[in-house]
């Protein structure tokens, strides 16, 4: 089946629509981990990922919405996924985690400094680095499983007055799913863009298809990133 069908509205869906409307005075994008190991042929997962990175136009669609989200004037905030050192001393972990450690997924050499950075996997898509690095953009502490529990990311919308947030970024079932689950116990509305994501294909089952199900029983609205665009250009308006 292709990704197209896959995350394509349901023709006769069961549920109903949530009222979502967008408000650009109390919304903000956010985009987990657009980094290197995850969207670059270059990256530790892209045999894992890459697929599915490509059907849906991913790192496209990822720079679409950076541009019409600061084009409109809302906030922008990215969560990103690093590990130290440090972290080398956990002494258990499920499988996502242990593949990430035994990869090399988003290693820095330290929490207080960048040697070793630019251009690592642990770096962002150098086609995202002008919207990342505006000294506007958000960059939270890092979440270290897949949501942001661990991080500063739900202090910082709540200091900027967000309710709103329109989601995209890696990986759809595993961080992606994980900040929805997060953000919307938190009390947010979300909106999550389905081909600004990708996911796993394993063995073990296709992440992508896993995660546009959840997104519709539990996100505010799901958006293609067209229609966050078209959105965001027209309450800009």
């Amino acid at each position: 089946m292709s990704d197209a069908v896959r995350s394509a509205e349901p023709y006769s869906p069961a549920l109903p629509h949530s009222g979502f409307t967008l408000d650009l005075t109390r919304s903000a994008l956010v985009v987990t981990d657009p980094q290197i190991d995850f969207l670059s042929p270059a990256g530790a997962t892209w045999e894992v990922f890459g697929p599915n990175i490509i059907e849906n136009g991913t790192v496209a669609h990822i720079g679409q919405l950076f541009a019409a989200a600061k084009q409109a004037g809302i906030k922008v905030l990215v969560s990103p996924h690093y590990f130290y050192p440090s972290d080398e001393e956990w002494r258990f972990g499920g499988p996502l985690e242990q593949f990430m450690h035994s990869v090399g997924m988003f290693n820095r050499t330290g929490p207080l400094t960048l040697d070793g950075f630019t251009d690592s996997g642990a770096d962002f898509l150098e086609e995202y680095k002008g919207h990342i690095l505006d000294g506007e953009t958000v960059i939270t502490s890092p979440h270290k499983i897949v949501g942001p529990e661990s991080n500063d990311l739900v202090l910082q919308l709540r200091k900027r007055g967000v309710q709103q947030v329109i989601l995209a970024g890696m990986a759809a079932n595993l961080c992606t799913e994980g900040h929805m689950r997060e953000l919307l116990e938190q009390g947010f509305e979300v909106v999550v863009v389905h081909d600004a994501t990708a996911g796993p294909r394993l063995p073990e089952g296709d992440g992508y298809a896993a995660a546009v199900t959840n997104f519709r029983f539990l996100a505010s609205a799901v958006w293609s990133t067209e229609e966050a665009v078209e959105q965001l250009a027209a309450v800009r308006a």
